[in-house]
């Protein structure tokens, strides 16, 4: 495979799995959350606030705000990210409408307004953490705080989960200022308003939780220890056909007393399984130990973030 043909491929890949996150961000929204006027975090959570006071779609006000915070990301993070943004962003406020208007009245009463606030804001945070986790973790954003969260990351290790939370506490107790009309058109009171408040808190909780969770389950790394007579094809076939580094150790075996050559090799955790099956179709006796790493930085991996100095 040319290195075009692998880039283009790499490249469908990331916007598959964004166009995966994104549908499964809204859905969460569309089934669980705004059924039951549920306030989240973010540029969604204004746009629900919006909806809920003056009836025009999220999806439209999820747009118009996300606009700047889209042009923001272009000049500090790069075009790249700022490409993958105005997907996400595009599609997110097209499915947040058209989810809406879709879905079933029957399949919204019988999996979320049947099952209560609180079933809803833990379904819904899921469902809304593991699409922003899958579009952060190819470089796109659902829009909103996440945006607000990689432009931090690019320069702090600060988990994205913790600054969406923190930024997301005061979108949902700003809610508590606004009018809120529910679908039959009556005005909610501020007591139920306050409840609804206090779910958002958990949405924005269980959301932050889930990136988190997400995030550091795609990036984990591992480190392999490879002992075999063909270790030249072996580090070879990862060089070319993985694209990661290998570093050839040289020891001796105690028992034979011979030289013996290992290699070393640290790659993602889910490149893990086609790794193993590549290695036995070259030696199916090689010895291989496997361990988890807590952090790999450098090219490859993650960046060491910090300040830079003047």
């Amino acid at each position: 495979m040319t290195i075009g043909s692998s880039t283009i491929l790499r490249g469908i890949k990331e916007y598959l799995l964004i166009t995966l996150g994104i549908v499964i961000y809204t859905v969460g929204w569309a089934i669980f959350l705004t059924p039951n006027n549920l306030i989240g975090g973010g540029v969604s959570g204004i746009s629900a606030i919006i909806q809920y006071a003056t009836g025009i779609k999220m999806g439209y006000s999820y747009f118009v705000i996300n606009t700047v915070l889209l042009i923001i990301s272009v000049i500090i993070i790069g075009p790249a990210f700022g490409a993958k943004t105005v997907y996400a962003i595009i599609l997110a406020s097209v499915c947040l409408n058209v989810f809406q208007a879709i879905i079933p009245e029957t399949i919204i009463q019988d999996f979320a307004l049947s099952n209560g606030k609180l079933m809803c804001s833990i379904i819904g945070g899921s469902m809304a953490g593991v699409g922003i986790g899958m579009s952060i973790s190819q470089g796109g954003s659902t829009g909103g705080t996440d945006i607000i969260a990689m432009i931090i990351t690019k320069f702090r290790n600060i988990s994205p989960g913790r600054i969406i939370l923190t930024i997301d506490v005061f979108i949902i107790a700003s809610s508590l200022l606004f009018p809120s009309f529910g679908a039959d058109g009556q005005a909610i009171p501020f007591d139920a308003k306050f409840s609804i408040a206090v779910y958002g808190m958990i949405i924005v909780t269980v959301n932050g939780y889930v990136v988190d969770l997400y995030l550091s389950g795609s990036k984990q790394s591992v480190q392999l220890f490879i002992l075999s007579r063909h270790y030249e094809e072996i580090a070879d076939m990862i060089a070319k056909d993985f694209h990661r580094g290998v570093t050839v150790l040289n020891g001796e075996g105690w028992y034979t007393k011979k030289p013996a050559s290992v290699l070393m090799v640290i790659t993602r955790k889910t490149d893990l399984n086609l790794l193993l099956r590549s290695i036995k179709r070259v030696d199916s006796d090689a010895f291989l130990s496997i361990s988890s790493v807590s952090g790999v930085y450098g090219q490859g991996f993650d960046s060491i973030k910090g300040a830079k100095k003047s």
